[in-house]
């Protein structure tokens, strides 16, 4: 039995097909670069940080020990609560209002804002709490 020839307009149609694939795949990768950046761009603009000099401070501080932070690698805490999505809540450490300003001065002080919470004072200066923050915001 002899094959028979695959007809030209199926080659076209699939090569028409790999192609929009192929472009569809790279206009959302260009979406997600440009949302992250935007997300970025914003939570350093509404902290007064860095959002990248805030991921070192996160690992250098050892914020993941206790939390689960995304984009963190020693971000697997079970002891804090999870921080992804943080920018998205209501509230703060319970029942504090989630603002940059808030969150700031939870990150440096969370002791003088809540005593005997289970936050530890850290010692975290005041641009590196901004730096922290703006990661968190970042990572909407």
């Amino acid at each position: 039995m002899a094959s028979r020839p695959i007809p030209s307009s199926i080659w076209w149609l699939t090569i028409l097909l790999l192609a929009c694939v192929v472009f569809a795949m790279t206009t959302g990768a260009v979406m997600y670069v440009q949302t992250q950046e935007q997300h970025q761009s914003r939570a350093n603009m509404i902290t007064g940080g860095a959002w990248d000099r805030g991921r070192f401070a996160i690992e250098r501080y050892g914020c993941g020990s206790c939390h689960i932070i995304p984009g963190i690698d020693s971000g697997l805490g079970k002891v804090g609560p999870d921080l992804t999505h943080v920018a998205q809540r209501a509230a703060l450490a319970g029942s504090l209002g989630n603002d940059p300003t808030t969150m700031v001065a939870w990150i440096a002080h969370p002791q003088k804002l809540r005593p005997g919470s289970g936050m530890p004072e850290q010692g975290v200066q005041p641009q590196e709490a901004r730096d922290i923050a703006a990661y968190l915001y970042a990572q909407y």
